[in-house]
């Protein structure tokens, strides 16, 4: 359940930079629930290519975060506004986000 949570922040930080199939794979089987066999018959591919493609997109959100570390830093903002007591700077930290 972790790794759902975990694809999903960073397919909303990253979801963009993939191509019109990825995401569509993507939320399918993590927004839509779709199993292999049934992405595969969607998609006509067989069920190892849907799970391929899975794969190589959870690949490529993992590597953007490798590289960029948006989530690592938007999870320090939020850490830092719940710690302050300031309001100016907890409310231009939120408009950060």
């Amino acid at each position: 359940m972790e790794d759902v949570v975990y694809y999903n922040e960073l397919y909303d930080l990253y979801g963009d930079l993939l191509t019109e199939k990825q995401q569509e794979y993507f939320e399918d089987y993590y927004f839509h629930n779709l199993s292999f066999s049934e992405m595969a018959e969607n998609y006509e591919v067989s069920r190892n290519a849907a799970f391929k493609q899975i794969h190589i997109v959870i690949q490529k959100l993992e590597e953007y975060e490798s590289k960029l570390h948006l989530l690592e830093k938007k999870k320090k903002l939020i850490s830092i506004i719940e710690k302050t007591d300031d309001s100016k700077i907890k409310k231009q930290l939120e408009e950060i986000l």
